[in-house]
């Protein structure tokens, strides 16, 4: 993963992308026991999010450094990596919001406990609802934490479904 850190760090340097954050579970794994994953998911914010390619540049980058398309993900390193822009407000701000962390002297820039549960909760399959619960589970957000964000995003309807559905209303 550091490899993967210090390509994202340098994308933000050269301007190829304004920000990014860990997401799902790679970041999960920061809040909660370690979880089966085959991809590093990122958040990533860009200069032109109406462009059509809008992950053209950001491959032709990663392309010019050696870094190659695997399907859906580029190769860095051991992890093949999804590139996936911002796609909402709560997505926005969860990149505005991530916490940086350190990985063996890089900084990494992760998704917030909080806005994991609430991005998975907007998604909501069955793997994301179950992330939300390990989320909960571990005391790494709490009912309430979930409840202020997913309101200001518009999903406070979709929460309490949730509660009503694992029998925790």
């Amino acid at each position: 993963m550091e490899e993967v850190a210090k390509l994202l760090n340098r994308m933000v340097k050269e301007e190829v992308i304004l920000d990014y954050a860990v997401f799902g579970a790679i970041a999960q794994m920061r809040y909660t026991e370690a979880v089966v994953t085959f991809d590093a998911d990122i958040l990533v914010s860009v200069s032109n999010p109406e462009a059509i390619d809008i992950l053209g540049p950001l491959y032709e980058f990663c392309n010019s450094l050696g870094y190659h398309p695997e399907r859906e993900a580029i190769r860095v390193g051991a992890w093949p990596v999804q590139l996936i822009p911002a796609f909402d407000p709560l997505t926005e701000e969860a990149i505005r919001e991530a916490e940086t962390g350190d990985l063996e002297g890089t900084p990494i820039r992760v998704v917030r406990a909080d806005f994991l549960a609430v991005i998975a909760l907007s998604v909501g399959r069955a793997k994301d609802f179950a992330r939300i619960l390990a989320l909960r589970e571990a005391g790494s957000v709490d009912d309430e934490q979930i409840f202020v964000l997913a309101d200001h995003h518009g999903l406070a309807d979709a929460w309490q479904k949730f509660l009503v559905r694992f029998d925790e209303a």
